[in-house]
């Protein structure tokens, strides 16, 4: 863990996976807005916001971690 105004390589490794969890939700609100035809009007954040938790899900259901117990 880094300290107070240090950002180590495992924090940039967080960030850039929470800023690629971030886009993907944007991307697939995006697509589905145009395959679907639809418009979410003033519930774009919410559903980009739970598309990226279906995304984190996926990536943490689908990823084997070695969990000290």
């Amino acid at each position: 863990m880094s300290t107070a105004f240090k950002l180590d390589g495992i924090d940039w490794k967080k960030l850039v996976k929470g800023l690629l969890i971030a886009c993907g939700g944007a991307g697939l609100t995006y697509v589905s807005e145009a395959v679907t035809g639809l418009d979410f009007g003033t519930s774009t954040p919410m559903v980009v916001a739970g598309l990226s938790f279906g995304i984190n899900f996926l990536r943490k259901f689908l990823t084997t971690t070695n969990e000290v117990k």
